[in-house]
């Protein structure tokens, strides 16, 4: 018997042949929301999903009797019910390390941008506002030499933090992790309390992945630990900042400026006032967005799904399920 899967996610004309090597594909390039009936039907008779962005329920789960694992070409796992999953024995991929260090060139990025004001005096450029010599109201601050607060230390987070620590001799702070001693010899980098960190880094950098626990995390107790010179990058998920307090913070001098890849709602609404703030930095959530690893993210959710509907053990699982087969 011929496997199915759903992919909805769009792919390139390659990846959809490689799958139709293996499997029946039921393909939604345009997908609008779970409630497609097209989709829902086709979850019906399905063995495998691969795709992202779409939030998975278990009101979904419950029309696809026959899943056996789902393949999502992103790293983060905030859209699908984990223990569920598990419960049900399905089998949960995803795609990491392909995509840690072009994420964690985007952080360094917003590192830079929010800190030397790129963003901002490159626009007063391009309306023709130049018209004299850049003076003090127009300086940023300096990077090399800072403290780089990581809240959170996983493989991105330790890329950001070798980005800071040896290419601009930066001093790393990390929490939200356990000890790394390894890393901490080679970047010098010190675990300490969250406390801590928010009083000290000049940059905290927010790494950790959406959980009921980091939900709202950065919220304005936090602002208010953070030094006033301190300036706030995320790159993990919107919700795990308090945007309101995040924008009252940045509005009254709390803390400096703020480096944005990811929004409790994304598209980013056109009225939030984090769109109209000279000392924000918005990015539409790039973090992965480039040809070479858009295209090393597809390949592994490819491959993992290949392999777990096989029977084999996928390149990149996420929850403790043995592929059926």
């Amino acid at each position: 018997m011929t496997k199915r899967i759903v992919a909805f996610r769009r792919l390139k004309p390659h990846h959809l042949e490689q799958l139709r090597n293996h499997f029946h594909v039921d393909y939604f390039d345009t997908l609008e929301g779970p409630d497609d009936p097209a989709f829902r039907e086709a979850l019906r008779n399905a063995h495998g999903l691969l795709g992202a962005s779409l939030p998975i329920t278990p009101e979904l789960l419950d029309d696809a009797p026959h899943l056996e694992a789902i393949s999502s070409i992103s790293v983060g796992v905030d859209n699908y019910p984990v223990e569920e999953l598990t419960r049900r024995n399905i089998l949960l991929c995803h795609t990491p390390d392909v995509l840690t260090e072009t994420t964690a060139d985007t952080g360094f990025l917003l590192i830079m941008a929010s800190a030397r004001r790129a963003v901002e005096l490159a626009n007063m450029v391009k309306q023709g506002q130049w018209t004299s010599g850049i003076g003090e109201s127009h300086f940023g601050t300096d990077v090399h030499g800072k403290t780089l607060g990581m809240v959170g230390f996983g493989r991105i987070g330790q890329a950001i933090a070798r980005r800071g620590a040896l290419g601009f001799g930066m001093s790393v702070l990390y929490t939200h992790a356990s000890p790394k001693p390894a890393l901490e010899a080679e970047l010098g980098a010190t675990h300490c309390e969250f406390e801590t960190l928010l009083e000290q880094a000049d940059f905290v950098c927010v790494n950790v992945p959406l959980t009921a626990e980091t939900t709202g995390l950065m919220d304005a107790a936090v602002f208010k630990r953070m030094k006033s010179s301190a300036i706030l990058i995320n790159i993990a998920r919107g919700k795990v900042v308090d945007e309101e307090a995040l924008i009252e913070a940045l509005s009254s001098g709390e803390i400096h400026a703020a480096g944005l890849d990811v929004f409790a709602q994304e598209p980013l609404p056109g009225d939030s006032p984090l769109t109209r703030m000279d000392n924000v930095v918005t990015l539409p959530h790039i973090g992965s967005a480039t040809h070479e690893t858009r295209e090393a993210m597809a390949q592994r959710a490819i491959d993992n799904v290949i392999a777990a509907l096989e029977g084999r053990r996928p390149p990149s699982p996420y929850n403790d399920v043995t592929p059926r087969g």
